[in-house]
Order: C-alpha cells, then sequence, then structure tokens
C-alpha cells in the first residue's frame, strides 16, 4: 500500500511508520482530542479543518516522506 496526503487519516494513524512520520511533523496529532472525528478523511481533507494547524508547508513535507516509503 502507498501513502500520502491523500490516505485516510486513520489508516495513516495505524501504521507505525506513516504515525511516526505524522508526528514528527505534526507532533501530538494522533492524541488531539478530536482526531477521531477526523480518521475517516484523507489527511489533506483535514488540513482544510485545522484551523490553520496543518499548513500547505507541512502538508507537502509530510506527503513527500510519506511517498518514499514505497
Amino acid at each position: 500500500m502507498s501513502f500520502s496526503i491523500e490516505s485516510k487519516l486513520g489508516d495513516l494513524l495505524d501504521n507505525e511508520t506513516t504515525k511516526a512520520i505524522l508526528e514528527k511533523h505534526l507532533p501530538g496529532i494522533s492524541t488531539h482530542p478530536q482526531i477521531g472525528m477526523g480518521k475517516g478523511f484523507a489527511l489533506s481533507m483535514v488540513a482544510k479543518f485545522s484551523g490553520g494547524l496543518i499548513t500547505d508547508d507541512l502538508l507537502q513535507k509530510v506527503d513527500a516522506e510519506l511517498k518514499t516509503l514505497g
């Protein structure tokens, strides 16, 4: 399975490798009180509702690193 910012947030958090990438760029994302609501959506969609916490720059960095996984 290949991963990107179009992957569902829940799938990214369920995989230890991709979860580590998210935590590296977005510290605390896996334990955020509202994270459960976003698990069924792509990370790119969740970013739109993050109130500016997940910037386009961060998305680009996460996407680039996720794409190196395969």
